[in-house]
């Protein structure tokens, strides 16, 4: 059976099942702004009853929740949450925890060295190769214009 791009493009639409974007939106933006509830959260927990300065508090905040993002991604918690909320789990630091870690389970067979250490930079590399570029070549530009 021979067919056209146009007529293969109709086909595969006919066969895929219909997402349900606004049920997927809501759930997104529910969940992702719990996320980021739970950081103010925390930053008030950290800042006004436990008396660190903002600076202080927000990193708190951060290592927080970066802990708790790899414990469920360890726990398989992580990924059931992402398959309900899809993008609301991409909250930045939450996120960028579980892209280290996955990889880093996923292949905590093939040892140490070779499988956990070298594959939980295969995704969150890259980004932490640019971020690092980016600030070299901001902090340049700022240098030369103060």
């Amino acid at each position: 059976m021979k067919m056209t791009n146009a007529e293969y493009s109709e086909y595969i639409k006919g066969m895929a099942p219909k997402s349900p974007l606004a049920g997927d939106l809501v759930r997104a933006f529910l969940v992702g702004g719990l996320i980021c509830c739970l950081g103010e959260g925390l930053s008030m927990l950290y800042g006004d009853w436990a008396g660190l300065d903002e600076k202080d508090a927000a990193t708190a905040v951060s290592m927080t929740l970066v802990f708790l993002s790899a414990l469920l991604t360890g726990l398989g918690i992580y990924d059931r949450l992402a398959q309900f909320a899809g993008a609301g789990t991409l909250v930045p630091i939450t996120g960028f925890a579980n892209a280290v870690v996955s990889p880093a389970l996923e292949f905590k067979t093939e040892g140490f060295i070779l499988g956990t250490a070298v594959k939980m930079f295969t995704i969150a590399g890259p980004v932490i190769t640019f971020g690092l570029s980016a600030s070299v070549v901001y902090g340049l530009i700022l240098c030369l214009l103060t």
